[in-house]
């Protein structure tokens, strides 16, 4: 199974970069993907790294990259994705493309902000046509209204516009005019009112069309406003308070020439405005087009770049200063790529010096390296959600792969729904290398992510689903019942056979609402169905009974052996590490706790399943109760499942009870004396020596290598590994604290598995519903019923076992 059952050998290799191949061989190295970079600078702050002002050039570049890709988005113009992953720039070409970059940024913020202000003055030059427009109307003067003086000649014939008239009774007559948002006209009357205590007069209008904001840029509803004052102390108060409310204040022409004059000036304006906007649009439009061609394959070399010049701060340099020495983990089996990488990279610079490597041994747990490809990533992702195993252990996720379809399919039964689901996983599949799903919303993209997952989850729901004979809450009839409903009817047995058995006639069938099948009866029950659930049982009124005692056995089953699985997995993990005591001291106690109790109610599951016919299924004992009273010790003598039963159940509880201290103690007061025997720990193996830093009890298990493994000399290594402090309290604490929470769990985690039958019900109970609204149409036939067929409504076959 490879690296897919259990994670890749790895080891630490030693890599020697000439200075000026550097950056070829990291990027030849990166684009094959082969190395993990140790970081040999860790008491070096990122500030004061070798290669930091060439990590502040990419981020510059990432910032240009983005401000370009923000406004090609802008403009709505397509991102040509072009090759997928080009490689990292060669470093004769960085200096070009930073000055291609900084040049197009320079004539795009001029380009854009020449375009703005453009935009910015057509929008106040329309908004001044508005205003002039509409306030207009607010001058007219009614004669009838107009009121008259005395001492001077009447003043029907003299527009606002004419200060004359004014000046004529002695008072300074001045005018504002703007526009204000919707929102806070009625806030601004209000002020104005106080401030200015009623010397000023204010007219509104509310403009047709809402008007795009030139600040803001928000298409808003304006309010047209001339406020008429007298004053110049009052003036001032006027204006400041429609600075303090963001008025767009414009001129009020005079007099009615100087507004003709002012509308035909801006009617030229804004259309010499338009023109010219139109061209700078073009022209930006021409600017974008011409960067977004290069502006994805652009992003990816800034990243790439970017990522050799951080691996490059990971390096150490020698005492000349003319090379760079790299450590870093690399599966073994990849040594010689490792080393074609480094001649490709010197090859491409030139170097006259070869860069080299070396494999040197380790004390370290390299880390955890599982291959994936598309259909086992899906399912990688779900077991390192939990978290990733240690180095070598066994890799659930193969197993996942059968183990998380199969139990969702338990819980999502359905042909219908379950076909649907796959014919829509098989979609994604055959579809996986559109660029659109790639680059879909997040939902989609998540459905996409797992579309192996999902094809896989839609096929075993159809194999669940035919079990279940639950297609879009409908049963399937496909082989016929098997339960014969004329076999009920007297007339079809000898008058000995009815004297025996409670049969049928026309007067049970007409006067009874509810109707049972005898299968103890012959000929009523006729054998199994072939595959699944007959579909009589759809009609039953018990369906429901039926299906909990089932689908609740049935979670219970596939619960248990799937923990008992997790546990036998360890087993290979403890051989494969050298630690046969974990077998005997953890494992062992483990399984015996778990089958003594759990496993012997599978037993009992299936036994009563296999002894109990239909004759006998009416004195069968409760397998719940048979399994309390296994705790209990009840004094009444129960009938039980099999002879000797009481003995075989306490026979397990003493097996359970030892279990217990066994797996709470075995392990640390092994460990002790293991301890006490030895003061230097550590074996080497593969090229390293591998001290394991879960607990101090590893650190102990090492020692003990040597004794499984028939050997009692001690490695070099051994040497140069520190003995550490022995605590057995801790180990103790460690142990007991796993021991608590698996036996807990084997509790908890057996009735977390009913969940199955749980949601396995609330998906089938639309065909509970289906069921109750036809039984009172077919109760209707009962009348006619055609004996052996399928139109049989309200009969109940036997109960369940």
């Amino acid at each position: 199974m490879g690296s897919l059952f259990r994670s890749e050998t790895m080891c630490l290799a030693q890599l020697f970069l000439q200075s000026g191949t550097a950056y070829e061989c990291l990027s030849a190295l990166g684009e094959k993907g082969l190395v993990q970079f140790r970081d040999l600078n860790q008491n070096v702050s990122s500030f004061q790294r070798k290669f930091v002002g060439e990590v502040k050039r990419c981020e510059e570049l990432e910032r240009i990259l983005a401000y370009l890709v923000q406004e090609i988005n802008r403009a709505h113009i397509p991102l040509p994705e072009g090759e997928t992953s080009p490689p990292a720039p060669p470093l004769k070409q960085v200096l070009e493309m930073q000055e291609q970059l900084q040049k197009l940024e320079v004539e795009l913020r001029e380009v854009t902000k020449n375009k703005e202000k453009l935009r910015k003055n057509l929008l106040e030059l329309i908004e001044y046509t508005h205003m002039l427009r509409v306030t207009k109307t607010f001058v007219r003067r009614t004669v009838e209204f107009e009121p008259t003086y005395e001492e001077f000649p009447p003043l029907e014939n003299d527009s606002l516009l004419d200060y004359s008239c004014m000046q004529r009774l002695g008072a300074k007559l001045g005018f504002v005019s703007g526009l204000i948002n919707q929102g806070k006209v009625e806030a601004f009357e209000k002020m104005l009112w106080r401030v200015c205590k009623g010397y000023t007069i204010v007219t509104y209008a509310e403009l047709e069309e809402p008007l795009e904001d030139p600040e803001t840029g928000e298409v808003i509803k304006w309010y047209v406003f001339l406020i008429s004052f007298w004053g110049e102390q009052i003036g001032h108060k006027v204006k400041k308070i429609c600075d303090c409310y963001h008025c767009h204040v414009y001129p009020y022409p005079n007099t009615a020439e100087e507004r003709r004059e002012i509308q035909e000036g801006l009617s030229t304006r804004i259309q010499d405005l338009y023109t010219v906007l139109h061209k700078t649009e073009d022209y930006l439009r021409q600017v974008l087009c011409k960067a977004a061609e290069s502006v994805y394959s652009r992003v990816i070399q800034v990243k790439k770049m970017k990522a050799i010049y951080h691996m490059l701060n990971m390096c150490s340099f020698d005492v000349t200063n003319r090379c760079l020495i790299a450590e870093v983990w690399c599966p073994e089996a990849e040594l010689h790529e490792l080393r074609r990488a480094l001649e490709e990279g010197s090859r491409e610079s030139g170097a006259a010096l070869p860069s080299f490597m070396n494999t040197i041994p380790t004390k370290e747990t390299p880390p955890t390296l599982i291959r994936t490809n598309r259909f086992t990533e899906g399912f990688q992702n779900i077991v390192d959600a939990y978290g990733v195993g240690s180095y070598r252990e066994v890799n659930p996720a193969l197993f996942t792969i059968i183990t998380f379809p199969f139990l969702f399919a338990v819980m999502f039964g359905d042909l219908g729904h379950g076909f649907v689901m796959f014919l829509f996983a098989l979609l994604l599949v055959l579809n996986e290398n559109h660029p659109r799903l790639n680059q879909s919303q997040e939902i989609m993209r998540m459905f996409f992510n797992g579309r192996y997952i999902l094809l896989l989850m839609g096929l075993f729901s159809v194999y669940t689903g035919l079990i279940y004979n639950d297609c879009f809450s409908k049963s399937v009839n496909l082989f016929g019942s098997r339960w014969n409903v004329s076999a009920m009817y007297s007339s079809s047995h000898s008058p000995e056979e009815r004297r025996k058995m409670v049969l049928w006639n026309d007067s049970v069938v007409r006067h009874n609402r509810v109707l049972q099948l005898d299968p103890s009866i012959p000929g009523v029950f006729q054998g199994p169905y072939p595959l699944g659930i007959d579909p009589v049982w759809n009609l039953a009124t018990n369906r429901l009974t039926f299906l909990n005692s089932f689908k609740m056995k049935m979670s219970v089953i596939l619960g248990i052996i799937h923990m008992t699985f997790g546990v036998i997995l360890g087993i290979f993990n403890h051989l494969h590490f050298r630690k046969k005591f974990n077998i005997y001291l953890v494992s062992i106690p483990e399984l015996l706790f778990m089958l003594c109790i759990f496993g012997y109610l599978i037993f009992m599951i299936v036994y009563k399943w296999l002894v109990f016919s239909a004759e006998t299924s009416r004195v069968a004992p409760s397998i719940l109760i048979e399994f309390i009273n296994m705790f209990l010790f009840p004094a009444s003598e129960t009938n039980g499942l099999y002879p000797g039963q009481e003995h075989v159940q306490r026979l397990l509880l003493v097996v359970t009870a030892l279990s217990v201290p066994v797996l709470f103690l075995g392990k640390p007061l092994f460990l002790l004396w293991l301890h006490n025997g030895r003061s230097c720990f550590g074996v080497s193996r593969s090229g390293y020596t591998l001290v394991r830093k879960d607990s101090e009890e590893e650190v102990s298990l090492l020692g003990s290598q040597d004794i499984e493994g028939g050997s009692n000399q001690m490695e070099d290594g051994c040497r140069e590994v520190t003995c550490e402090e022995f605590n057995f309290g801790e180990i103790l604490m460690t142990q007991v604290i796993h021991s608590i929470e698996y036996c807990l769990g084997c509790i908890s985690n057996t009735a977390s598995y009913l969940r199955l039958w749980a949601l396995s019900l609330a998906h089938a109970r639309r065909t509970i519903q289906n069921c109750q609204e036809e039984a009172p149409s077919l109760a209707s036939r009962a009348d006619s019923l055609n004996v052996g067929g399928s139109d049989l409504c309200r009969v109940i076959p036997c109960r369940a076992i």
